[in-house]
């Protein structure tokens, strides 16, 4: 079964203590690309819910937003990093000596720099942080729900346009054969025409004749589609990652189109063939979302 690469999931958990939010969203990529946005003190578990992404997605650019909300009466206390902040003074009035400015050091100095304050609260514990990771698995199992039902539309309407090729083939695989015949009888009377008397060599002649109207002939690359289109079923109904695969049958569905084009000469092959490129065209289309 196929499997789009865009969707949405959303997941929560929490208890007394803690609510962790988690939203998902997926759409089209050649490789995996995940964006992770985590708050600070969840940074150095980075790796651990990266690979947790991993096992449940395999290809798509995914923007993960973490959010964690705190209760309690000393869950938003700050307080002032002294070591950091002495540093940071002599810092500053070693630049405005070195730049001989004479500007007074003030409150807005310290305000936007982060880094000199502290959070009492700045790690989670085993038991919060798996609430943390059911939230995501929550946001990523509601992802895959949405990419499977899109998948299985793109499926139908897969399934359909294979099918309105393969009539198309069947058409032309009527029609090539008295073409083929036609064309040899028309280039026979044009020689006729031309040349007076052609008994002399006129088995060399029909042989002749025969391999220019053999060109034309498009049986092999009629069965060669139809195979491909074969391929691109099974891939399908039974492949785990069929996106890649079904990109390449695509190119080569499209590369027998174009032969069967270039070496027919019957304008209602020609047509059908147009008609077949143009469904080629919309599937490879369809098949950019496919993961």
């Amino acid at each position: 079964m196929i499997t789009s690469m865009t969707g949405f999931g959303k997941g929560s958990a929490g208890n007394s203590r803690l609510s962790a939010e988690v939203e998902v969203k997926s759409v089209n990529s050649r490789y995996l690309d995940i964006s992770l946005k985590l708050p600070p003190a969840l940074s150095n578990k980075e790796y651990e819910l990266r690979e947790i992404i991993r096992s449940k997605v395999k290809r798509g650019k995914l923007s993960i937003f973490v959010q964690i909300k705190t209760s309690g009466p000393n869950e938003s206390e700050t307080a002032v990093d002294k070591d950091k902040l002495k540093n940071f003074i002599a810092l500053i009035k070693e630049i405005k000596k070195t730049a001989k400015l004479t500007d007074k050091i003030n409150l807005d100095h310290f305000i936007t720099n982060r880094d000199l304050f502290l959070s009492e609260n700045t790690g989670f514990t085993e038991l919060e942080f798996e609430l943390v990771k059911k939230a995501l698995n929550d946001s990523l199992d509601q992802l895959v729900v949405m990419k499977k039902n899109e998948g299985s539309e793109l499926s139908k309407d897969l399934k359909k346009r294979i099918k309105i090729i393969e009539e198309r083939v069947d058409a032309v695989q009527k029609e090539s054969g008295s073409s083929v015949v036609e064309y040899f009888e028309k280039l026979r009377e044009k020689v006729r025409v031309l040349v007076q008397d052609i008994t002399p060599y006129s088995d060399r002649l029909e042989l002749e004749l025969a391999l220019i109207a053999d060109r034309a002939e498009i049986t092999e690359e009629c069965v060669r589609l139809k195979s491909h289109m074969k391929f691109f079923l099974d891939s399908i109904n039974g492949d785990d990652e069929p996106g890649r695969k079904m990109n390449f049958l695509c190119q080569e569905m499209n590369r027998e189109a174009n032969t069967i084009s270039s070496k027919s000469i019957s304008t209602v092959v020609i047509h059908n063939m147009v008609l077949v490129k143009e469904e080629i065209e919309k599937i490879r289309e369809q098949i950019q979302n496919i993961e």
